[in-house]
């Protein structure tokens, strides 16, 4: 353990660059490292003495360790930055956010191209623009897009099954391809508007927008002229929301970092083809001697592990090796990447202007911290607990007349809400009575503790709650302890919290296992904040029912037909007016509909009457 191993890897160590990984006896991850040098940046944990308490620590703990060489330092850095976002080691930076940016696509696998929100992996075909840092901010480009550019924005089975423009056609939102409102040639110069004003042209569109107005007006085309004047305001709108948005900056991420109280937090402004695409607040893990430098650096390095870095990077803190970190973010990008720290001019303001968001948002963080900490302590004494919790799960069910059925956990702990951590739970069992409450219960509690047994069987990955919620009354506190006997968890303590008297907020009962049922004061601030958590957890069961529901209802038996698209799933429809009457049509009525083939038709009737 700890130098002596440290001295054993090196005697095989190579003098050249790469990573390094140091793993405790468990094989869990302490902390991964880079270096042009493996041999010497290594050789100084063999004198833990002079190394801060950390370190030392983090020495002891290493009972292996893993090296990989690179054929240069910024491979390593690349390497080094998605072990860290993968591996999340305790003795490092962490940047703990998983989530993705929205972007707009411009789809490109249509005859009629569509315009829609998109987040995840571009696997589909068409142009993508942003990121855009909120959903909200991707929401109101393209309902601004939508009345200037007249795009639409249904999925392509609705564009199909359509037979008469909807109201998006009626409130100017949509030019209604999908009955042919408009030609196909008129429908492909607005799509190439909008991919040119999403491209940076916005200036060259709205000119073009105004000429073609006052021409329509002088030729008295008053309707047209109207039309036009629309989508002016509408482009308009979109360009009054940049709140800050000088015209010298095209493409560049504003990263702005403000320390204070041993805590970081680092603001990030988005600017995409001359536009502000909105800004997002992060706030890494680390030791409070981390210096300012080095928080940037690992920040740089694992944010865009993962996402592709613009041309320039305007900082308000040079990074440590910060002509390291530029080339590999460059060797990422396939192009050049430059990260400047701006004296004066427009830039200088762009950082003061994200440093002073970062202090505010870390200034609420704080003070949210101290007031979740003393309600997290009102929880520990309320509860009977050793210490206030870090963990807190709390469970509902949704469900109607027993159909699409859903288990929610949502979390919570010092920092607030942990929304990357909620989880949903499709309800599967066929052997449950429709609206059974507490079978719903076992079958989510049982679920989910399983997995809670089998990936951290030693409770020491943070997977393990330290209080679990259960929306109800004595009914689910039994379910949820039978379920735990069952699978022999122990120490974890329950409650459940069940609505008062006419379901009123304010008087609700909690029940523990061997206690009387309780009551607390209306105006409890341990109260409400209980109230809150089994109001969200609520409130995420009954989101995921209705998606569910939702995406039931929009489905249709059609889609399940190999070798049926868009133009025959319409035509079937046009036909026989529903996907029912489809699936009870004969084989020759299949056949006279216009597109589809004998070969086609024997496919359909026999997907709806398999044979045997």
């Amino acid at each position: 353990m700890g130098v002596t191993v440290i001295v054993r890897v090196l005697e095989t160590m190579p003098a050249s660059p790469g990573v390094y990984r140091m793993m405790n006896a468990k094989g869990d991850p302490l902390y991964v490292g880079k270096a042009k040098n493996l041999k010497k940046r290594v050789v100084a944990y063999t004198h833990p003495e002079r190394q801060t308490l950390r370190i030392q620590r983090m020495i002891a703990e290493t009972a292996s360790m893993e090296v990989v060489t690179t054929h240069t330092e910024v491979e390593a850095l690349l390497l080094e930055s998605n072990l860290i976002k993968k591996l999340e080691p305790r003795y490092n930076i962490l940047l703990r956010d998983d989530k993705s940016f929205p972007h707009i696509l411009v789809t490109g696998d249509h005859d009629w191209p569509q315009i829609l929100k998109h987040r995840g992996a571009r696997t589909r075909v068409g142009e993508y623009f942003g990121p855009f840092a909120s959903a909200g901010a991707v929401n109101q480009t393209l309902s601004a897009l939508q009345r200037a550019f007249l795009l639409r924005s249904c999925s392509d089975s609705v564009f199909a099954s359509r037979t008469r423009p909807c109201l998006l056609f009626q409130i100017k939102r949509c030019s209604a391809p999908c009955v042919e409102r408009i030609s196909r040639p008129e429908y492909l110069a607005l799509v190439e508007e909008a991919r040119a004003f999403l491209s940076g042209q916005s200036q060259r569109i709205q000119r073009e927008l105004v000429a073609k107005m006052e021409a329509a007006a002088e030729a008295m085309e008053y309707e047209q002229a109207a039309m036009y004047r629309d989508r002016i305001r509408a482009i308009a709108k979109i360009q009054a929301h940049q709140d800050i948005n000088p015209a010298e900056v095209a493409e560049a991420d504003v990263v702005a970092l403000h320390q204070a109280g041993g805590q970081t937090c680092i603001q990030v402004f988005f600017f995409r083809a001359g536009c502000n695409y909105g800004n997002r607040s992060y706030f890494p893990q680390h030791t409070e001697a981390a210096e300012p430098g080095e928080v940037m650096a690992a920040f740089l390095g694992q944010f865009y592990a993962d996402k592709q870095p613009p041309r320039e990077i305007i900082v308000s803190q040079e990074p440590a090796e910060c002509d390291i970190v530029a080339s590999a973010l460059s060797e990422k990008a396939g192009r050049k990447v430059v990260i400047t720290v701006p004296k004066r001019g427009d830039r200088k303001r762009l950082v003061e202007h994200a440093y002073d968001n970062a202090r505010d948002a870390l200034g609420r963080r704080m003070a949210e911290s101290s007031a979740q900490g003393k309600l997290l302590q009102g929880v520990a004494e309320l509860f009977g607990l050793d210490a206030p919790p870090e963990r807190i799960e709390v469970y509902d069910n949704s469900h109607i007349q027993g159909t699409n059925a859903v288990g929610g956990m949502i979390v919570a702990g010092p920092e607030g809400l942990m929304k990357s951590a909620y989880r949903k739970f499709n309800i599967r069992s066929d052997e449950l009575t429709p609206g059974d409450d507490y079978g719903m219960m076992r079958e989510v509690l049982t679920r989910r503790f399983k997995r809670a047994q089998k990936e951290d069987p030693e409770r020491d990955r943070g997977q393990w709650p330290d209080l679990v919620l259960i929306d109800g009354g004595e009914g689910q506190l039994n379910a949820t302890l039978e379920v735990f006997a069952d699978l022999g968890v122990e120490d974890v303590p329950l409650v459940s919290i069940a609505k008062g008297p006419d379901r009123n907020a304010g008087r609700e009962r909690f029940f523990m296992p061997e206690s009387a049922p309780f009551s607390l004061e209306p105006r409890d601030p341990v109260l409400y904040f209980l109230q809150r958590l089994r109001d969200e957890a609520h409130r995420f069961a009954i989101g995921t029912h209705r998606a569910r529901r939702s995406k039931g209802l929009s489905q249709s038996s059609l889609d399940d037909v190999p070798g049926i698209g868009a133009r025959r799933k319409k035509a079937l429809l046009h036909h026989f007016g529903s996907a029912r009457e489809v699936a009870g049509a004969g084989l020759a009525d299949l056949e006279a509909v216009a597109g589809i083939s004998k070969a086609m038709a024997k496919k359909i009737y026999d997907h709806f009457h398999p044979q045997g």
